[in-house]
């Protein structure tokens, strides 16, 4: 039996076979069911009863002004002359022309709205899985008695698992789909991310991190391309901008969340010395709702359309973008207006090549080898995520390796400046602190009751005798060249509390955490430690300072303006035009912050950089999805993605190892980067007018 699909055509009632939907085909072959182009938005339909032409007269008529309906019926117009003269037109052409066509019918509506809701959270969950690590850091590494190394690694990892998804799920989603890929990433950022908060150990928290990472990573490549083919070209640029406002809204959401969960304490639980479930692991869970909602959302939205023609699924395809009339159409007072699409042209695929060359095969077991070697090159997920990255093709590996030299200098300078300002505004609370220390020399206290706290404080060739240090707190103390006699220590919490080459002699210590290592070349005679306290999370050190968060949230929100301004302009002065000169303008800010001495000025200059480079990102974003076709679009974008991350790790350890020794270095880093990146902009096509391929 013949295939039913073997010709690449849904049909609805008879009609012509090749290219056409629609009956009368009077424009270029894409003819509608009645005699007039069907309406936009904010046209009156000749259909609707109870509204009157006369009544709704045009404002712009007497202006001069071109009806909207208008422009879009000698859009198309000229899309289809310019499709007859065009005689070497390829099958993908044509259905990028026929698939803007529905998708100006359809219009912009609820339908967009709602998928812009769901997709935005996926997004959002994106930004948030940034921030994690970097706020349950402090408590984390008390709770797990973390080294310096192994907190490197922590905060590396999750940008590592980002980029090996960005990655995998990109290339899957060009094979099975979009709406089916990103559940899974979802999936198992939401399963992983919540197994994490429960981790007792290092490895199994590192592990579970990474792996959320992977999850989450293909939220961008996936997000962008699917919600790019439920746009009309003038709407795209736009609207791709709004969405990424919700990266912004996910760094407010983990600043505030972070804020109001971590500090109270009392909200953990634990069983006995070996579980211990404290506050930093609620934000862990706080932080995957989120995903859980965008995931609860997905449920409820279609595949792409784009997407299952490409793929030879016609009758899926056609429902789909019916419901996406529909709804638009009863959202605006319109029930009545019909989807008029009864024909499209799909181009033939692979699978179609296969199912032909099975059908042509002679016996059972033929046939059988056929097919099955057609499943496993089409299932098989991993050869797919290769081919299509090396089938990104050789005619879109120049624009590739131009987004690529965009990408990775913002990348680079983004991800390392955003390490570097709170750690260079760490160094400078620092830097004051240790300007304000108390330095005690050769003082003699005998038979003294020490019940007061000490801070910030060295004591040199001091000599403290039958003296008592009862329930009080270290921080920041150092006792060099002292003598300690027939002293009693009882109750102390200490923090980057040390004695070095003291003399220490008849002195107990009991049930504090001033254990042997903290004594440097000392001298102990007949001393004696009882009960002593061990264990990282004794630390008294301020680990929630409210700098921390007030530095991530001021930084999310400075990329309002940016947002507003990027996606209001995208369709007027192009995103060529908005990629060069914001990175051009993000590298005069990093100049200037040569002249930052005080920690205001470093956060007002940072909130200045997040401002004006988000609209260099949008640009990127947007343009990446209109470079490349259906086939490949997620698969490109993946793989820029992951390049992205691994700018960004490498951004992140250059500039930390920079905090506390030079500013010079990171600065003239991040400003070449910003400044190479803006002039290799000028080398990308404009794109604000190309349908999408």
């Amino acid at each position: 039996m013949a295939d039913p699909y073997q010709n690449n055509v849904y049909h609805q009632g008879g009609g012509d076979p090749y290219g056409t939907y629609g009956e009368g085909g009077g424009q270029g072959g894409y003819g509608y069911q009645g005699e007039s182009y069907p309406q936009e938005e904010d046209a009156a339909s000749d259909a609707t009863e109870g509204h009157d032409d006369e009544e709704q007269m045009y404002e712009g008529e007497y202006q001069g002004i071109p009806h909207p309906d208008e422009v879009k019926a000698a859009q198309r117009a000229a899309r289809a002359k310019a499709r007859q003269a065009q005689a070497g037109a390829t099958e993908l052409e044509e259905l990028a022309e026929q698939y803007e066509d529905i998708m100006e019918d359809c219009g912009h509506g609820r339908f967009q709205w709602t998928l812009f809701i769901v997709l935005g959270l996926a997004l959002m969950a994106d930004g948030v899985e940034c921030f994690v690590v970097g706020f349950v850091l402090p408590s984390a590494e008390k709770d797990m008695c973390l080294s310096n190394g192994e907190k490197g690694m922590l905060g590396l990892i999750v940008f590592l698992g980002m980029m090996v998804g960005a990655f995998i799920w990109g290339g899957m989603a060009d094979k099975l789909g979009r709406r089916k890929c990103l559940i899974w990433a979802l999936t198992v950022n939401c399963v992983f991310a919540f197994l994490s908060s429960f981790a007792q150990g290092y490895g199994f928290f590192l592990f579970f991190r990474l792996f959320s990472g992977i999850g989450i990573g293909g939220s961008v490549p996936i997000v962008y391309s699917y919600f790019s083919e439920f746009l009309q070209m003038d709407k795209r640029g736009e609207h791709l901008s709004w969405l990424c406002m919700f990266w912004m809204v996910g760094g407010i959401y983990a600043s505030f969340t972070a804020w109001g969960i971590i500090p109270r304490y009392g909200w953990g639980f634990s069983m006995g010395t070996e579980f211990q479930f404290h506050s930093w692991r609620v934000f862990v869970l706080v932080c995957a709702l989120p995903a859980i909602t965008s995931l609860v959302g997905l449920m409820f939205m279609p595949e792409s359309p784009r997407f299952l023609l490409e793929n030879a699924k016609h009758d899926e395809a056609w429902m789909i973008l019916k419901n996406v009339h529909d709804t638009n159409w009863r959202a605006k007072g319109q029930p009545e207006k019909v989807f008029q699409v009864t024909h499209i042209k799909a181009p033939k695929t692979n699978e179609d090549e296969f199912i032909e060359i099975q059908s042509a095969t002679g016996t059972a077991i033929q046939r059988w080898a056929v097919r099955t070697l057609t499943l496993y090159c089409i299932t098989n997920v991993a050869h797919s995520g290769c081919k299509n990255t090396v089938c990104v093709g050789w005619l879109s590996m120049f624009l590739f390796t131009l987004v690529q030299y965009l990408l990775l200098p913002l990348c680079f300078s983004y991800y390392g400046l955003g390490v570097w300002f709170p750690d260079m505004i760490k160094n400078l609370q620092q830097e004051e602190y240790e300007s304000k220390v108390k330095v005690f020399h050769r003082e003699r206290v005998e038979r003294f009751h020490f019940n007061f706290s000490l801070e910030n404080q060295i004591h040199r060739e001091g000599e403290y005798i039958n003296d008592k240090f009862i329930n009080i707190e270290m921080k920041s103390v150092k006792f060099e060249d002292s003598l300690f006699e027939d002293c009693y220590f009882e109750d102390i919490k200490s923090t980057e509390t040390i004695f070095v080459n003291c003399t220490i002699r008849s002195t107990v210590f009991y049930n504090t955490d001033l254990y042997e290592e903290k004594f440097i070349d000392c001298k102990l005679e007949n001393t004696t430690f009882l009960h002593n306290k061990r264990g990282c999370h004794l630390d008294i050190d301020e680990e929630n300072d409210v700098l921390i968060y007030l530095v991530s949230f001021l930084g999310s929100l400075a990329v309002l303006p940016g947002n507003i301004i990027s996606a209001l302009f995208m369709e007027k002065i192009g995103r060529v035009k908005i990629i060069g000169l914001s990175m051009l303008i993000s590298a005069g800010c990093t100049f200037f912050l040569f002249l930052s001495f005080s920690q205001a000025a470093i956060i007002a200059w940072q909130c200045l950089f997040c401002g004006v480079s988000v609209a260099a990102w949008n640009g990127i974003e947007v343009i990446t999805v209109e470079l490349y076709p259906a086939s490949k679009r997620a698969t490109a974008f993946g793989v820029l993605n992951a390049l992205c991350k691994l700018a960004a790790i490498l951004g992140s350890s250059i500039f930390a190892s920079f905090v506390g020794v030079t500013k010079v270095v990171p600065i003239l880093l991040s400003c070449a980067a910003l400044v190479c990146g803006g002039l290799v902009a000028l080398k990308l096509p404009e794109t604000r007018e190309k349908i999408l391929q």
